[in-house]
């Protein structure tokens, strides 16, 4: 910075004469006063956002996938021209001047107590889970479509259980660190390979998130199409059973005749053959299978887990304040294990039946909007929310409602009308842990097609996550050939700070 000597007297703006002297130094080096406030404030920000190091406790991830768009999110446009600000109208929000979409009655009321990014922003139209949830630079549709393709980096929560072992946290067995729900991702669609995004990548399987199994029954279904494929399914994220129920695999039942004593003979038998082959294989596949094997015989003999996910244990009244769908009950599981002692927590709204489905609506958008997505989205967010802040666990729990990209301001011309591929602008949402409730960050243009104010990349919002998760954005972690690797690129966002 170029420095100006002079007297320390201070000014009407609180500002000293000597850093208004400086201002007028920068602007030779192409740094306005605008610029200048705006870089004190990120400062100041900085400063006050130590605090924030470490306040969240657990992360609960909502991954959207295919995207929601900005425009029928938290980001409307009611003065643009109909074919960009669509058919659906907006509603006040607990936060004023935040107006929500019309199918958000619920989610209304809480969100005075999150804070919403419009302005994330990147350059990959695609479906590139893997770079909204990883460190990976950069990323292509080949890369998208192999899961272990050798470049791809961690995912956050492989990440932060990385980090949690390291710290000695909680023991995985007596709770998985890190659990996903309602089924391993894209497993439950036909017509495309599985997607990249959230596996330990070159951390090793043992780092993968342990996931669970849907068993139930759908209760309402919805057409839907692929190409030349057209079918009508029932699909469990518009609503479920009560009996409907979450497991992890087939670890968590263990058959009546198999009691303690025959497992644990079973596996001391096992252990002996194991031991030899762990002297001449000690590499990340084998650790990985050897840890998965033992949090197998845990879930096995514990209740812990079994009891957490038995959602019999709830009342009536806060089962339906989630949302009788698959995506409400699996939001309030993930409460149910954080109370456990689960660190991270990841419900994904999946492609169902089709690949080309979830939030990917480029075509039928309004339809499936009213019908399929926003009503279930909408109690979901809502019951997180508010049961959380209800007992008292909001404070330390990060939730993050985050997605891929979002969608284009302009209505296609296809059936039912649809939305796009967008990167150049979308929002995310982030309560709790260290999140500052009732918060704006950034803006887009008038409508919704570019970022106006604070860009922020998907990355600094992993920064952030990590930040308020106790992890140092200065760690690294050892790539297959033990390069040292930086968890990610990016910033911590100060505006988000409590």
């Amino acid at each position: 910075m170029l420095r100006v000597l002079g007297n320390q007297k201070t000014v009407c703006d609180g500002f000293s004469r000597r850093e208004l002297l400086q201002v007028g130094g920068l602007g030779m080096l192409g740094l306005n006063v605008e610029g200048f406030l705006r870089q004190q404030a990120a400062q100041g920000q900085t400063t006050a956002g130590a605090s924030s190091f470490g306040r969240a406790k657990s992360c609960v991830l909502l991954y959207l996938y295919g995207s929601p768009s900005q425009l029928e999110l938290a980001d409307l446009k009611p003065d643009a021209p109909i074919e960009i600000r669509g058919e659906l109208g907006g509603i006040a929000s607990s936060l004023p001047g935040l107006d929500v979409c019309e199918l958000m009655p619920h989610s209304a009321k809480v969100m005075d107590r999150m804070t919403v990014v419009r302005s994330v922003t990147h350059p990959h139209p695609i479906h590139g889970v893997a770079f909204a949830l990883t460190g990976i630079p950069t990323i292509d549709v080949g890369m998208e479509l192999s899961p272990r393709h050798p470049a791809h980096h961690p995912y956050i929560g492989s990440v932060v259980d990385y980090f949690d072992r390291r710290r000695g946290g909680q023991s995985q067995f007596e709770a998985p660190r890190h659990i996903a729900l309602p089924f391993p991702f894209s497993s439950q669609r036909e017509g495309e390979v599985p997607r990249a995004g959230l596996n330990a990548a070159f951390l090793g399987n043992a780092y993968d998130p342990i996931w669970t199994e849907f068993h139930g029954t759908a209760t309402d279904s919805i057409f839907k199409k692929l190409g030349a494929k057209e079918r009508t399914i029932f699909d469990p994220y518009m609503g479920v059973t009560p009996e409907s129920r979450l497991a992890i695999a087939a670890a968590t039942e263990m058959p009546a005749e198999l009691t303690i004593d025959r497992l644990n003979r079973r596996r001391s038998l096992l252990d002996q053959f194991d031991a030899a082959r762990r002297r001449s294989d000690e590499s990340k596949t084998a650790q990985g299978f050897d840890r998965e094997r033992q949090m197998a015989y845990s879930l096995i003999s514990s209740t812990k887990v079994r009891d957490a996910l038995d959602l019999s244990r709830e009342s009536a009244a806060m089962r339906e304040s989630y949302g009788m769908t698959l995506f409400g009950q699996s939001s309030l599981t993930a409460r149910r294990l954080i109370e456990a002692g689960s660190k991270f927590v990841t419900v994904v709204w999946d492609e169902y039946g089709l690949a080309g489905m979830g939030w990917d609506t480029h075509w039928n958008h309004y339809e499936r909007m009213r019908r399929e997505l926003m009503p279930s989205f909408d109690k979901a967010l809502y019951g997180l929310i508010t049961d959380l802040d209800t007992r008292g666990m909001l404070d330390e729990t990060l939730v993050l409602v985050l997605s891929e990209h979002g969608r284009t301001p302009q209505i296609n011309k296809a059936s039912g009308g649809g939305r796009d591929h967008w990167s150049k602008v979308y929002s995310v949402m982030m309560a709790g842990g260290g999140v500052k409730r009732g918060n704006i960050v950034g803006a887009s243009d008038k409508i919704g097609g570019e970022v106006a104010d604070r860009p922020v990349s998907p990355k600094d919002i992993l920064a952030t996550a990590y930040h308020l998760l106790g992890i140092d954005l200065d760690s690294t972690m050892p790539d297959r050939t033990n390069r040292a690797i930086k968890i990610v690129d990016a910033e911590v966002v100060p505006e988000i700070l409590a």
